[in-house]
């Protein structure tokens, strides 16, 4: 025992009282600065990452849902979302697709231009459908680099190939504490475009006005909700992870904004926007199983995972990082949807009304 200095044990490791920790526990040390736009597959952005409270700690996120009860439904939701998807397709998988930069506090703004929902995008100081966001010109953009093949960072953003899809990009601001989010985002000789844009606050809980979207269908940010080489390197993720599901109903539940609903129905037993399951306790985790899947397992377990997208998978969003062990993630792609269950409405709804305010506060 040490004289004059107070130590706490919060988790593992130690770690001194009033030193900055997240909401597991974990030390996070001093916030480090960004001087440059960091790409997410580097050990600087890996740093930086580890240092960072996401969101805030009661942000249903961060939130412990182990103990939550079930919804009454929750078979027949579970058994009708793997009734929608192929026989082939009624399990988790785990998409390498969400990637990010973190950039400085004064990184210059550039122009972008919302082609579909300007209405509904955050811009940021722009002019409608203009917006003005952070855009290094290292910008990555959706599954690159482990699923571009051979193009470059350059080829794909400007989408040489032709491949189309989502096309998400994320910008991260750890200094100001701001997150700016994008959705078919492409550059045309050198002029930025995308679908809509979002600006989230990392220090807030607000939400998306009532019925807004944002890069993500339900309306959600999609950067505190992907499971990261770093975490998974400490063998813990420690939040919520982005589901996709084949259907959605109408009428999004907390904290989604959004309604995206396959057939405008209202079936009870289908998933809602921003619906929460969890991977079923009575689960044992193999032993043999990677340290990478063992900690997107735990999360599942303890933050479970909110509803986000339509799609043809139950899938949950990992970065397409290039450091990670070949096969870490085979196992857990073999984990039958009938594993999980549906929890009731977050208990950070019950507790305190649905902000409504617009998330750029």
């Amino acid at each position: 025992m040490r004289i004059g200095i107070l130590w706490l044990t919060v988790c593992s490791p130690l770690v001194l009282a009033g030193e900055r920790t997240n909401h597991e526990g974990r030390a996070l040390g001093p916030l480090l600065a960004v001087k440059a736009p960091l790409l997410f597959n580097t050990p600087e952005a890996d740093a930086v990452l580890a240092s960072m409270q996401i969101m805030p700690r009661d942000n249903p996120w961060n939130e412990d849902i182990s103990k939550r009860p079930l919804l009454p439904n929750s078979e027949a939701m579970i058994a009708r979302i793997s009734a929608d998807l192929a026989p082939n397709r009624r399990t988790l998988r785990l998409f390498t697709e969400m990637n990010f930069v973190l950039v400085p506090d004064n990184q210059p703004l550039v122009p972008v231009k919302f082609e579909d929902y300007p209405a509904e995008s955050d811009l940021n100081g722009g002019t409608s459908p203009t917006g003005l966001y952070p855009i290094p010109q290292n910008l990555p953009v959706e599954s690159w680099p482990v699923g571009t093949d051979t193009l470059t960072l350059g080829q794909w953003q400007q989408d040489s190939a032709n491949r189309g899809g989502d096309r998400h990009a994320i910008i991260v601001q750890p200094g100001t504490g701001r997150l700016f989010e994008t959705w078919q985002t492409k550059l045309t000789g050198q002029v930025w475009q995308a679908s809509n844009g979002a600006i989230f606050s990392l220090n807030s809980n607000n939400l998306r006005p009532a019925g807004w979207t944002s890069g993500d269908a339900a309306g959600l940010p999609m950067f505190p909700a992907l499971v990261r080489f770093d975490e998974c390197q400490r063998g813990k993720v420690e939040h919520a992870l982005r589901l996709v599901v084949k259907r959605t109903r109408l009428g999004p539940l907390y904290p989604a904004t959004h309604a995206a609903s396959v057939g405008r129905t209202s079936d009870a037993d289908i998933p809602a926007m921003g619906q929460r399951l969890r991977l079923k306790a009575s689960f044992v985790i193999p032993p043999g199983w990677s340290l990478q899947e063992k900690a997107v397992l735990l999360a599942l377990k303890k933050h479970g995972a909110i509803v986000a997208d339509n799609g043809g998978f139950f899938s949950v969003s990992i970065t397409p990082d290039d450091r990670y062990p070949k096969g870490c993630f085979d196992h857990i792609n073999s984990l039958g949807i009938g594993n999980f269950e549906v929890i009731q409405t977050s208990a950070l709804m019950q507790a305190k009304p649905s902000p409504a305010a617009n998330s750029r506060s």
